[in-house]
């Protein structure tokens, strides 16, 4: 595929979750010669396939997936570590003359590749982080939440209460600079120039989608959700990891452990998924250069992928 101002072709396709992503990206990597690249910030762990709703290998149609199954679930990668491998991939996929599509919900993950993130930059402190785990796993993730939102509440903002790693995170770049991550993440909305991006959009109205999401999740519990908590607990992998803080994982945890019945945990889980889909959907619109389509709007997948790949070629087709 053709590179225009000698800078690479990149194709994003986002969106909440259960909205089909994975199925559409498959679709059009076959049209157009195209390979994925994953921005699901819990389909990087191993063993973890059914609560992140993991393309299956006889899924993939032969389109290779990067960014999948890399880490355990104790191991830690950030979003520079992300920003780095995918940047790789995109580079090779490139050179091969095909065309890179990333795909997924994690909206950090996706402003990596698009905006200019500078704090990804600042290194990481292992003690430090040692240091900050211990006093969530002793106090809460409350305690050193409360911590991030005395010195960087714009920040805090941004982050989930529950989200340990990127808590750490912020709390890192904040004791190893002595300045907030909001102070280098001014440039949160500069545009990245390196890539001929395009950004495909995914949704519908929350009628349909809330309902795409209670069926996924009731099939991931006729598959085998509870199995693979059991498994991964059985493993060794400690409650507390931020892997297993995921949706999916901490609700069907709370019932294992008798803290909740099965129904309830379900329930929870449904409601816990809508409003992780609100806050994708919250901050992706803030990006205009989305290319928003409703899925409803189509007569099936391979309808949405063909609206794409046309589009795609009539943009990457202009000087």
């Amino acid at each position: 595929m053709m590179k225009l101002n000698n800078k690479e072709n990149l194709l994003i396709i986002l969106g909440p979750t259960a909205i089909g992503k994975s199925d559409v990206a498959i679709n059009v990597a076959q049209k157009i010669n195209g390979e994925i690249i994953s921005a699901d910030s819990m389909q990087i762990y191993k063993y973890m396939d059914i609560g992140t709703a993991k393309v299956k290998p006889e899924e993939m149609r032969g389109i290779p997936h990067y960014l999948i199954d890399i880490v355990y679930p104790d191991e830690e990668f950030t979003v520079a570590d992300f920003k780095h491998e995918a940047e790789k991939y995109i580079s090779e996929i490139n050179n091969k003359n095909k065309l890179p599509i990333v795909v997924g919900g994690t909206g950090l993950y996706i402003n990596s590749l698009v905006y200019e993130l500078k704090f990804t930059k600042v290194k990481s402190n292992p003690d430090l982080r040692q240091n900050l785990n211990e006093l969530a796993e002793k106090y809460g993730n409350n305690y050193i939440y409360n911590k991030l939102c005395k010195i960087d509440s714009i920040s805090a903002k941004r982050i989930n209460p529950n989200d340990r790693k990127r808590i750490i995170r912020a709390l890192e770049i904040y004791y190893e600079t002595g300045k907030p991550m909001s102070y280098f993440n001014n440039n949160f909305r500069k545009e990245s120039n390196k890539y001929n991006l395009i950004m495909i959009g995914l949704n519908t109205d929350r009628k349909l989608l809330y309902s795409r999401i209670e069926k996924r999740i009731d099939e991931m519990i006729n598959r085998g959700l509870i199995d693979e908590v059991k498994n991964l607990l059985n493993m060794g992998y400690n409650k507390n990891l931020t892997s297993m803080q995921a949706i999916g994982y901490k609700e069907i945890i709370s019932y294992l452990e008798g803290e909740i019945e099965l129904s309830e945990a379900i329930n929870i889980l449904k409601r816990n998924t809508r409003r992780f889909a609100k806050r994708q959907l919250t901050w992706f619109r803030r990006d205009n250069r989305i290319k928003w389509i409703d899925i409803k709007d189509f007569k099936d997948i391979d309808d949405i992928g063909n609206y794409i790949f046309s589009y795609v070629n009539k943009i990457l087709a202009q000087d």
